[in-house]
């Protein structure tokens, strides 16, 4: 399936709304022995994504201790005054720098509650902050992008095989060495929650989204949750269901361009990050999320072809387009 504007508007402005959850279950699959187990866990992952279009990995080699430094890295970014980070504006179009209060989603009409900074790497040379300012945090973000890109490669190679492309297909077409790439990490912050909200019905931490890239890694902190999931077949229902974070796990979800690419076989479904009730955590809450897109001059061709031929520059442009009432050029 694909979502016109029309279609998004209206379905998103009802997951603005819902608030009926449901128990659906978040397949939690170990990645320990990957090339021995590879064709048992090509099938977990599949199984898991044309089900829900989410799943959380474990065993994933991404070593702990460099999650954790990036997310100190991350609020060390953040912490610093609004004048500074305003040095390492956003570059629109190219999903670079730092940007405050800047989305703002057809479903709620108010800017998602947050700040982001993102890297995508060869748009950088002038975002990153000064040694004076942020030491070792130009490599420890690139280190932990880099990480992030070797296990999206190893994930996006089992769906590679499922849908009858070479194993290395998604690697090619995810190329960093190139100018044109264009994947993101993107550190996220979400704004502390006053104890008693004045109009907080009317603000999202994130609103209801679908994402734009072939597949998120999303890294959380256990107590900060607030990520739901609801398949789009199920929107008329309204039913959310929450996805716990856990420091060593990692979630994630298909992206509108593999949607596409697999000809609709892999869902890209409905996400977003609630507000805290009043007995939840209301402090700040961080995330960092890895967004695997290709290359801007990649052709996304379905092996069906039930879509005609787009390349991912072009694919992009109209999803963002498609789903902001702002010319950011961010993603969620």
């Amino acid at each position: 399936m694909t979502h016109s504007l029309t279609e998004l508007q209206r379905e998103t402005r009802m997951g603005a709304l819902g608030t009926e959850t449901a128990d659906r279950e978040i397949r939690r699959i170990s990645l320990a022995d990957f090339e021995t187990r590879r064709d048992e866990i090509t099938e977990q992952l599949w199984s898991a994504a044309i089900d829900i279009g989410f799943f959380q990995v474990v065993d994933h080699g991404i070593d702990l201790a460099r999650v954790r430094a990036a997310f100190t890295a991350a609020e060390a970014f953040f912490a610093l005054p609004a004048d500074i980070k305003a040095k390492y504006p956003l570059k629109k179009g190219f999903n670079s720098g730092w940007e405050s209060l800047t989305q703002v989603r057809p479903s709620i009409g108010t800017p998602d509650q947050k700040e982001s900074f993102q890297v995508t790497r060869p748009h950088m040379d002038d975002l990153w902050p000064s040694a004076a300012e942020l030491p070792g945090f130009r490599d420890t973000a690139l280190e932990f992008e880099a990480a992030c890109w070797e296990l999206a490669m190893r994930l996006l190679s089992c769906f590679a095989a499922k849908l009858g492309f070479e194993r290395d297909f998604f690697t090619r077409a995810h190329d960093p060495s190139t100018v044109s790439y264009q994947s993101t990490l993107r550190m996220l912050h979400y704004f502390a929650m006053p104890e008693d909200p004045q109009g907080g019905a009317e603000t999202w931490r994130a609103g209801a989204h679908t994402d734009f890239d072939c597949l998120t890694l999303l890294f959380q902190r256990a107590g900060q949750g607030g990520l739901q999931v609801c398949p789009g077949r199920e929107m008329d229902s309204q039913r959310w269901t929450p996805i716990e974070p856990a420091d060593e796990v990692i979630t994630c979800n298909i992206g509108d361009m593999l949607m596409r690419w697999s000809d609709d076989r892999l869902p890209s479904n409905f996400h977003r990050v609630k507000n805290p009730g009043p007995d939840d955590f209301r402090g700040a809450r961080y995330s960092l999320a890895f967004f695997a897109q290709a290359n801007r001059e990649v052709v996304i061709a379905g092996p069906a072809g039930k879509y005609p031929p787009i390349s991912a520059e072009d694919y992009l442009y109209q999803r963002v387009n498609a789903n902001f009432d702002t010319a950011a050029g961010e993603r969620s």
